[in-house]
């Protein structure tokens, strides 16, 4: 395996002062949520509608999604015919989610979650058909939290489930502009992303089957990333 995703990882140093990143984000996000209720719309992302489309075609039932926000993805799922566990560490965001699906008659298919994922995730073994996350994995976790957290996927999802994510590249305009905490991590504009090189991608593959690597473009900068999808085996 390449040595370019251990390069990113500099040290207990590093370590710390991602952590405390990450709580400072979950200050953030929960102001940012506040202020601006349904900040990203109602209208599903992208990957989203990707995602449903594999875990439909692969005959998924079950699927949790990773940092669900205000809920416009988890949502989407719901509308598809599929059950959601979404998961996010903002309250202030879930309350939005549920209000949401309780106003669209989902709540029977949409259950939330107070989740930190630095945290052992809180679900059984093999007690989900798929797992979806959208730039979740590369918010300000360390590259020892991102892959204590996809082992927890692989915990979670049934033998031959699914799961999606996306993440930002080190080709992205914002990549070490900004603040830089270490470990590939950059703050600008108030929110800390963790950019991810390629060799982390495939690092986070071993022990699965990497079906696709997708790089495609978000927003108005606009965003460089990748769509990750992998099946556990």
């Amino acid at each position: 395996m390449s040595t370019d995703a251990d390069a990113s990882t500099d040290g207990d140093d590093d370590g710390a002062a991602g952590r405390g990143t990450v709580r400072s984000q979950s200050e953030h996000w929960e102001r940012t949520y506040g202020t601006h209720p349904g900040m990203y719309g109602a209208e599903p992302s992208a990957p989203a509608v990707r995602a449903a489309e594999v875990f439909l075609a692969l005959g998924a039932r079950h699927v949790l999604e990773l940092g669900a926000g205000h809920g416009r993805d988890a949502l989407f799922f719901a509308r598809s015919g599929l059950t959601v566990t979404a998961a996010d560490f903002s309250p202030v965001a879930l309350d939005q989610l549920g209000a949401r699906a309780d106003a669209e008659d989902l709540a029977d298919r949409v259950a939330t979650a107070v989740v930190d994922v630095r945290e052992p995730l809180p679900f059984a073994d093999a007690s989900v058909d798929a797992v979806f996350a959208h730039m979740l994995l590369c918010m300000a976790l360390s590259t020892d939290e991102i892959h204590a957290l996809v082992a927890e996927v692989h915990r979670v999802l049934r033998r031959g489930g699914t799961f999606v994510y996306t993440v930002r590249h080190t080709d992205d305009a914002h990549y070490g502009a900004g603040t830089g905490h270490g470990d590939d991590i950059w703050e600008h504009g108030g929110f800390a992303v963790h950019f991810f090189p390629r060799a982390l991608v495939d690092a986070l593959a071993d022990g699965w089957t990497l079906d696709e690597v997708i790089d495609f473009e978000e927003g108005d900068l606009p965003r460089r990333l990748w769509r990750v999808t992998q099946t556990r085996r």
